[in-house]
């Protein structure tokens, strides 16, 4: 597969998800479609992916497509996911994200070999949740463990589950990776021994694995088990920038 091919496949997914049809632009830049039920942000949220340097929008309304409209004419595709660029130029209530979008081709998988004993367990299991308990509600939810699909692949220090690693299945056969590592043994490599079980998992299963990153950390750990960086995800909420009707 060439990264050409890596990268159409990684916009079939989220023009998908868009929900309302629009293709991602053939030049540096965003196609807009209003869809309030699109899955690339909450609801009543602007959805902005960029892949390879074009982008898709998404808006709840026609009045933020004017927004948008507007704000387009300033940004590159890039500056699209940049916080500090939308804020110069649209009315930014509040954002999740940007994170990076990484995707792995087959060929360039990197798994780790030998080490420690990774166990495949029933999703679900105690293990599993002491983990989640133990990391907080805010890492445990950015880790997304709770919403996978998969087994999960996980390594122990004594009884207590210290990483774990599965993927939740997304459209056009994603494999959307997830990772947690107990605090106190962060460092030492584990994210890795983990997710290479579950990517492999995943390429087996005949899925294409995605990687969606904010802190460098999980970066260094995709890049490290051969993902390509294709682009960005970020959601903002807009105030109306002086336009009426959005009930907000």
């Amino acid at each position: 597969m060439t990264s050409d091919l890596l990268l159409d496949q990684a916009r079939e997914l989220w023009t998908q998800l868009a929900v309302k049809p629009v293709e991602f632009s053939s030049s540096d830049g965003a196609n807009v479609v209003v869809s309030p039920g699109s899955r690339l942000c909450p609801p009543l949220w602007t959805g902005i992916v960029v892949l390879g340097g074009a982008g898709i929008v998404t808006v709840p309304s026609v009045q933020v497509a004017q927004l948008m409209a507007g704000a387009q004419s300033e940004l590159s595709g890039e500056e699209l996911v940049d916080e500090d660029r939308l804020r110069e130029v649209l009315p930014v209530l509040d954002v999740l994200g940007p994170a990076s979008l990484f995707y792995l081709d087959r060929a360039d998988f990197l798994p780790v070999q030998g080490g420690a004993v990774v166990e495949e367990v029933v999703c679900g299991g105690d293990g599993l949740a002491a983990l989640l308990a133990r990391a907080g509600e805010e890492d445990a939810g950015e880790s997304g463990l709770e919403d996978i699909t998969s087994p999960v692949f996980v390594l122990r220090e004594g009884h207590d589950v210290v990483a774990a690693a599965g993927y939740q299945a997304w459209p056009r056969s994603v494999a959307h990776l997830s990772v947690l590592v107990a605090s106190g043994h962060r460092g030492r490599g584990l994210a890795r021994v983990v997710a290479s079980a579950a990517v492999a998992h995943a390429l087996d299963a005949g899925l294409l694995p995605q990687w969606r990153a904010r802190p460098h950390p999980s970066k260094r750990v995709a890049l490290a088990l051969g993902f390509r960086e294709l682009g960005s995800q970020l959601s903002v909420r807009l105030g109306d920038g002086g336009l009426t009707g959005l009930g907000w």
